[in-house]
């Protein structure tokens, strides 16, 4: 098993700090086990997964029920249940207690309208992604890069284990989660839709062509992103807008959040069919983009392009200062025109470009080539 002390770090400075913590996350990312190997680590814990009968029976009368427990209590997949946040915002206001609840999710606060309304100042959001290229040998990162994060599909004992171990995710995700949701939406339209994205993944979003495609309004399927991203399947990466004297891109940019999804959406089975994709490049580029936001966090991120040609994958911020990074898969990138536009009309403190090589090197004062296996480097700038 591979550990995932980060997360487990962070989770547990939660729990110290406020009386609710949520891990949220996609489906089968490893929310249930890092929980309880959290809860292994407390003297009381009470363990309710909201996807079986038997546990739902003792929340006929929720309020009640949880009242009466104290140590860590533990509600897995409570997008099932909403009503509960009602309840929690009651519990965690009681002076006298010191009770910590655990909410486990595949949803977005978005998603579950009422838990970010009901839940506002009481909890804490630590979100858990499939395994990274930190928490796994450099030898394995092109596995992780094909399979992609989730424990089960990186871990399986074959290349084809994987790839059904995908598609069953899949299709469970089509026709069992979304309308476990209240989301009424035939499985067979979000997959083409899905499949689309896939596609398209690294591209700037264009309702207009996708609904056209599909004999769908632009309300349509921007209504089918925002499904997607708010179970945390896509990733929907804003635009920067400087005062310039150029057209800038307004429309956010694309990506699935997992490779492993993605290669399965574009029916890419293993290492050889990959690297003779026409999407090769983008595809690396997402997964690349996910190894820098994991040690980064997605706050204050996102990407900046004109229509004259100027562009920059990923723009963040530190300490006042801006930073970029851009994703090339050459073994020998080299810097371009469009880098030093981004640098001069960004005013950018350092650009990265990350690439798939194995040494670091600067190829101008402000652009440094990084090894996506030293992307790790990232987390402690400003």
């Amino acid at each position: 098993m591979i550990a995932r002390t980060p997360y487990k770090a962070a989770v547990n400075q939660a729990l110290n700090r406020s009386p609710i913590t949520a891990i949220l996350g996609p489906r089968q990312c490893g929310k249930t086990t890092l929980a309880r190997q959290i809860a292994r680590e407390r003297k009381t814990v009470h363990y309710l997964d909201l996807e079986s009968p038997s546990d739902q029976a003792r929340l006929q009368n929720p309020e009640l029920y949880l009242s009466s427990l104290d140590g860590l209590v533990v509600l897995d997949e409570i997008q099932h249940n909403p009503e509960l946040f009602g309840i929690l915002r009651v519990l965690a206001d009681r002076a006298d207690s010191s009770t910590r609840f655990l909410i486990l999710g595949s949803a977005s606060p978005e998603i579950i309208r009422s838990a970010s309304e009901s839940l506002a100042g009481r909890v804490e959001f630590v979100e858990l992604a499939g395994f990274h290229t930190g928490e796994i040998p450099a030898a394995d990162h092109d596995r992780l890069w094909l399979r992609g994060g989730f424990p089960r599909s990186f871990l399986a004992g074959t290349d084809e284990d994987s790839v059904a171990w995908r598609e069953g995710f899949i299709r469970t995700f089509l026709e069992r989660d979304i309308p476990q949701l209240g989301i009424n939406i035939p499985a067979a339209a979000m997959r083409r839709f899905w499949t689309m994205l896939a596609h398209s993944h690294g591209q700037t979003w264009n309702a207009s062509e996708l609904g056209r495609s599909m004999g769908l309004s632009d309300k349509t399927v921007r209504h089918y992103l925002d499904i997607l991203t708010g179970t945390y399947m896509v990733r929907q990466l804003q635009p920067w807008h400087e005062n310039l004297a150029k057209r800038q891109v307004k429309a956010p940019k694309i990506y699935l959040r997992d490779s492993g999804i993605v290669h399965s959406l574009l029916s890419i089975p293993d290492r050889n069919t990959l690297l003779g994709h026409p999407r090769l490049g983008a595809s690396w580029e997402g997964f690349a983009l996910e190894q820098v936001l994991a040690r980064i966090g997605s706050a204050d991120t996102y990407f900046w392009a004109t229509y004259s040609g100027a562009e920059l994958d990923l723009l963040f911020f530190r300490g006042g200062r801006r930073y970029g990074v851009e994703f090339k898969f050459n073994e020998a990138p080299k810097i371009t025109r469009s880098m030093r536009s981004a640098l001069k009309d960004l005013e950018l403190e350092h650009l990265w470009v990350v690439y798939p090589g194995r040494q670091p090197f600067a190829v101008d004062e402000k652009v440094t080539m990084l090894p996506l296996r030293d992307v790790a480097e990232l987390a402690g700038i400003g």
